[in-house]
């Protein structure tokens, strides 16, 4: 078994972790989740100004302690983490805890969170440069600071107890928030040793354990929030409440741009407990007492609208320009060989396929919603949103006050998936604010959260490749058409014309293939607002790629699995995820048959968000064209596992996820007016025909991978690939819908 491994911590990094006594008495800890770039200085140091904003957030917290991140120990031995997180159901509230306390050596259930303030200078994410959650990236950024920190504090908890003990550190251990003298038989629990503590030197090096000498991580450990969330005391941000507060119904215009030009105000105002009619130049709210007030009230104002310039959008045009613009040379993306010589060359086998994906709607179970309180002093924001400092920011220019002046008080997420890491309800619940006195809960109800998302874009992809005459991929060219997320959200990230979200997936290919270009067409569609959704790139690309691979492999009549067993020959974790989803399917092995149904296997594999996954679906198709998802079998090797329960329930709830709109969800667009209203229309996979699951996790050392999108990616072309199977129908354009009638 190999020992623990000393870490040398370079003097500027232990600049920026600090330990001191916190002003209620026991020991906090700041430190860093930047660390230090290879000058040896911490990246993106805040100001002075800053480091003292945010430690007024923390009443308890020296201004010289301020940094990215705090952990803090009472005398009670209760270990508290500052998380720059947000849990919207994908674990996190369970995995950084985990990660502290496996370094810390304390017990689980003695760690608590506190939701770190709105500071996008001090709690940004190390591999997103900003205080956000998303990409899957959380366990990623944190994997090694987190780590740290907890080894950090654990040696000054120990140096502590030799000193007091008069023994020598490599006596002790540290077992679940207890420091030990085995041989004298002496105990202290962390809470003894704070004030002690507090006084000690940072060490200059720590020992991480090796990860045969992990405790906790690596185990299934139940969910932190699973007992709150179930007897009710978890707060989302629906939940709150504050004294005398208004709960308004807002209505936008039905097209994106169109200005509202009247309202029934006084039918509004006689619907008994509505307060106020707010009006904004292209949306009102009514404010009443409650929501079902305000709800009628809304309905009795009847607003009329001007559509302005985009009430003559529709999505055939949509389409058709974007048709029309993807026939056009892009950005080059990636150019490995000279695939458009290799495309020209004479043999084998040539073909092309033109790919289409819709624009979908987040639909959070949670409806969309923002408490504010604006006063002449500051504002307060009471808010589920996945980046809290934008939202301070976004809140502070409409209100016209300093950013230090607002105040978010983040919940839980019922729901984020890419929507709430915008800000354009927190922007126009601030802008209504204004119109009234008192704190305001803003509700948007579903139909007017579907009907005013910001949607994931629309894409049309071109695609061509070449056999040679022995039925391998001799050359590979995939035009990608859509809009950017990026060059709205973080344009210094889109260079040379690419938007690098936009492309992933596909130009990065695990195949060996000589001969590749990968090019991007950039087109935004009128009227339309578009946004991440639980993985943009890979949602789209993954499909387009494994959809176009299978095409191949049917071209060279070849199995889909061994086609891409052959094309993986530097990329051994693929292979190794496709091998192992494929032993535990039974791939080769004839599927059962259903009386009235053809039956199929469909298999995808991907590289995204740092982890390696394969999927295999099998389904059946009715003469009606009703596609049923059976069976799932996903292998997935996302590095070191933290929590393998959580990385299941990822994978289930992803899978269902990106097969539900796989099968039936789209946004349609008529008039300038989205077509769909609620899960009536743009509907959600029930129980009954929710697949069965099984996920095979690869034991691996390697740093870990994201988990919350991977899921999502994989499952269409898997389930699409398994239709063709059984149908011999190929899907080329989602959702599938009825596609398939007759077929």
């Amino acid at each position: 078994m190999s020992q623990d491994k000393t870490t040398q911590v370079p003097n500027a990094r232990r600049r920026f972790m600090q330990i001191g006594a916190s002003a209620g008495g026991g020991l906090l800890f700041g430190f860093s989740l930047f660390g230090c770039n290879k000058d040896g200085d911490r990246k993106d140091v805040p100001s002075e100004k800053a480091v003292g904003q945010a430690s007024t957030e923390h009443s308890d917290t020296p201004a010289g302690l301020a940094r990215d991140a705090f952990i803090r120990i009472d005398r009670a031995g209760i270990v508290t983490l500052i998380i720059h997180k947000v849990e919207m159901g994908q674990g996190t509230f369970t995995s950084m805890p985990m990660l502290l306390a496996e370094e810390l050596g304390a017990d689980l259930s003695k760690v608590k969170l506190e939701q770190a303030p709105a500071n996008n200078e001090l709690y940004a994410d190390p591999m997103l440069g900003g205080q956000v959650t998303g990409g899957s990236t959380s366990v990623r950024g944190a994997w090694k600071p987190l780590r740290e920190a907890g080894a950090m504090v654990r040696s000054v908890l120990v140096a502590a107890a030799a000193k007091n003990w008069n023994v020598e550190t490599n006596e002790l251990q540290v077992v679940a928030g207890s420091v030990r003298h085995q041989a004298s038989g002496r105990s202290a629990h962390f809470g003894e040793l704070v004030d002690a503590a507090s006084k000690m030197e940072l060490p200059k090096n720590v020992k991480l354990k090796a990860p045969e000498n992990f405790v906790l991580i690596g185990t299934s450990m139940k969910r932190m929030d699973s007992p709150a969330k179930t007897n009710g005391e978890a707060l989302f941000g629906i939940d709150a409440r504050l004294p005398n507060m208004g709960i308004a119904a807002v209505a936008a215009s039905p097209v994106t741009g169109g200005k509202l030009v009247g309202v029934d105000e006084a039918k509004a105002m006689a619907v008994t407990g509505v307060r106020q009619v707010l009006r904004l130049e292209g949306a009102v709210a009514v404010v009443a007492d409650h929501f079902w007030a305000a709800k009628q009230g809304l309905l009795a104002a009847a607003p009329r609208w001007d559509d302005g310039a985009n009430g003559k959008v529709s999505l055939a045009g949509i389409v058709g320009d974007m048709m029309k613009v993807s026939e056009g040379s892009g950005a080059v993306a990636k150019n490995t060989g000279d695939a458009i010589k290799a495309l020209a060359q004479e043999g084998g086998r040539k073909l092309e396929a033109v790919y289409e994906m819709p624009f979908l709607a987040h639909a959070t179970m949670e409806p969309m919603n923002c408490t504010v309180d604006l006063r002449a002093d500051g504002c307060d924001l009471w808010v589920g949103t996945q980046v809290p400092a934008l939202a301070q920011g976004a809140a502070a220019k409409v209100a016209g006050i300093p950013v230090e002046k607002v105040k978010v008080h983040n919940y839980y997420l019922g729901g984020g998936f890419g929507r709430r890491l915008e800000v354009d309800y927190v922007i126009q619940a601030v802008a209504f604010a204004k119109l009234t006195k008192g704190p305001v809960k803003f509700i948007w109800t579903r139909e007017e959260d579907i009907q005013h998302d910001m949607f994931r874009p629309y894409y049309v992809d071109r695609l061509a490749a070449r056999l040679d005459d022995k039925g391998r991929v001799a050359a590979w060219f995939h035009r990608v058409t859509g809009s950017s997320i990026m060059a709205r959200f973080a344009p210094p990230a889109v260079k040379n014309g690419v938007d690098p979200d936009a492309v992933e997936g596909a130009a990065e290919l695990q195949y060996t293939i000589s001969d590749m270009r990968v090019e991007y067409v950039r087109h935004e569609p009128a009227g339309v607002p578009t946004a991440f959704w639980r993985g943009v790139g890979p949602t789209h690309n993954v499909f387009v790629v494994e959809s176009f691979i299978d095409e191949l492999a049917q071209a060279a009549k070849q199995d889909p699995v061994a086609f891409r067993r052959a094309l993986l020959t530097k990329s051994p974790r693929t292979l190794g995820v496709l091998n192992l989803a494929a032993q535990k399917a039974g791939w080769g092995k004839p599927l059962a048959p259903i009386a009235g149904r053809k039956v199929g296997r469909g298999v995808s594999t991907q590289f995204a968000f740092g982890s390696y996954m394969a999927q295999i679906a099998e389904v059946s198709v009715g003469p009606d064209g009703d596609v049923r998802v059976h069976r799932v079998v996903c292998a997935v090797d996302c590095g070191q596992a933290i929590n393998p329960d959580t990385i299941v329930a990822q994978m289930e709830g992803g899978i269902v996820f990106g097969a539900t709109a796989a099968l039936w969800n789209e946004i349609t667009i008529d008039g300038g007016r989205v077509q769909q209203t609620n899960f009536g229309d743009y509907r959600m996979m029930r129980i009954n025909e929710a697949p069965q699951v099984e996920v095979h996790i690869v034991t691996s050392r390697d740093e870990p991978g994201g988990i919350g999108e991977p899921g999502t990616s994989g499952i269409a072309p898997a389930l699409t690939n398994a239709v063709f199977a059984a149908t011999g129908k190929r899907i080329r354009k989602l959702p599938i819908g009825e596609q398939l009638k007759g077929a």
